[in-house]
């Protein structure tokens, strides 16, 4: 008997073909769809919100919530275990600092790099890739003995040193000796070798990076083993702007969905500034987006972006022999072009300069208005956010970073801040303080 016979027949197996079908279509899809969600979310303009990873698009009743019922543990991203203290790098937050973002009627958000679980800064990226790299490259074997030698005025020294330790390497750092005592005597608890050096002109071999280079050089002669000395080279080497290249930009351009107006940070080795910035503008061709350097009081590079000298059309690039910035600031603001600042630099937009005081009264604002307590180059991102952010249509969205806590600046930045009497400065006052004069913006600027 045909089943041509027999509609009922024919019907159901015309009904089970489909069904079976529709089950392969849907296991053939099911991994496709959270791709096209996440690729969706990162390229629309809508709420500026990173995407749930939970959440998952279905193909005929649009985003579902998927549930774990058998392991609630609600913690996202932080339920694996990671190997090591280098797993605990990367992926910090994005937090909207809410009284900045009132003030100025933009939305202006900061990568809290302080949360960064080596050494609390985002130099713990670059420390990472560079000492990688030069593992790939035979410049550095565990358990010989190799010792890594860097210039720093702190916060990379604090990373390799960390870092160092736990990949079975010694750390030997040299930093000028007008840096806050806090953070040798933390390198030296890491067990770190640290020299503080007076402070010096580039042109100088007794510069801080220029002693730690001959050090390095000169390792093979001075160990009496078969180890090696490694020079970090921070302010050279390529592998730091390339650690915010693959990792710093695009956990921005995930966290917001890609909706950036403006992307400020200040330069020190020019790393952070270039990385971001080379992602966001090559990587991802935001062509809109306006990039923006944050300069201390004392540094060229505002004049580098703004003029196109470091100093005066009267003098010649690099033939003056001047000392460290003269600012309070740490960390950022440099008197010559670094080869990771040059590398983002055709990028940059705009420059804003911010004075010593303007960055100890927007550090004591954020204590006191978002419980933020950070140091000073953090400081002197977030006026220039703000900064930027009243340059732009209101609703616009400013992104720029925190680097470190305040904690490590306590003997000299927020020592400066007490001694302006800036603690307590509003206690007793029946009216709000006010952003703009408190940081000292005209109101022409506003």
């Amino acid at each position: 008997m045909s089943l041509s016979d027999h509609p009922r027949a024919y019907g159901t197996a015309a009904l089970a073909a489909a069904f079976a079908a529709g089950i392969l279509v849907t296991l053939g899809l099911k991994d496709l769809y959270p791709d096209l969600e996440r690729r969706y979310q990162q390229k629309r303009k809508g709420p500026r919100t990173s995407v749930d990873p939970a959440r998952r698009s279905s193909l005929f009743f649009g985003p579902v919530l998927l549930e774990d019922h058998e392991s609630d543990n609600g913690l996202g991203e932080y339920s694996h275990i990671v190997e090591g203290i280098e797993g605990c790098i990367g992926n910090t937050p994005l937090v909207k600092i809410r009284s900045l973002s009132e003030a100025t009627g933009r939305t202006i958000l900061a990568k809290a790099e302080f949360l960064n679980g080596a050494g609390g800064s985002p130099k713990d990226r670059v420390a990472l890739n560079m000492i990688k790299t030069a593992e790939e490259r035979g410049l550095l074997a565990p358990g010989r003995g190799d010792t890594i030698y860097e210039g720093t005025v702190g916060s990379t020294g604090i990373s390799l040193a960390t870092l160092a330790r736990a990949k079975g390497y010694r750390a030997h750092i040299c930093m000028p000796d007008d840096q806050s005592i806090e953070k040798s005597t933390l390198l030296h608890h890491l067990g770190a070798t640290v020299e503080r050096v007076p402070v010096a002109p580039i042109t100088s071999p007794q510069h801080f990076v220029n002693l730690a280079r001959t050090k390095a050089r000169d390792h093979a002669g001075s160990s009496g083993d078969k180890s090696k000395g490694f020079f970090a080279d921070q302010f050279e080497s390529p592998a730091n702007f390339a650690a915010h290249l693959t990792t710093t930009g695009p956990e921005i351009y995930y966290q917001t969905g890609g909706n950036i107006d403006a992307w400020v940070a200040g330069a020190g080795t020019g790393g952070t500034l270039s990385g971001v910035a080379k992602y966001l503008k090559e990587e991802k061709r935001m062509d809109g987006l306006k990039v923006v350097l944050a300069d201390p009081q004392g540094s060229g590079l505002y004049n580098k972006v703004k003029h196109g000298v470091m100093y005066s059309s009267t003098e010649r690039e690099g033939t003056r022999r001047r000392q460290q910035v003269d600012s309070i600031v740490e960390g950022i603001g440099i008197n010559r072009i670094t080869e990771n600042f040059e590398a983002g630099r055709e990028l940059i937009d705009d420059a804003v300069r911010v004075t010593d005081e303007q960055a100890c009264r927007m550090a004591r604002w954020l204590v006191e208005n978002d419980g933020i307590f950070v140091g000073s180059s953090s400081s002197v991102n977030c006026v220039a956010a703000v900064m930027t952010a009243l340059s732009l249509p209101r609703g616009s969205q400013v992104v720029t970073v925190l680097c470190d806590s305040g904690t490590r600046h306590l003997s000299k930045f927020w020592k400066q801040i007490a001694d302006m009497g800036l603690e307590g400065e509003h206690e007793g006052s029946t009216s709000a303080p006010d952003l703009f004069e408190t940081i000292g913006i005209e109101p022409s600027q506003r």
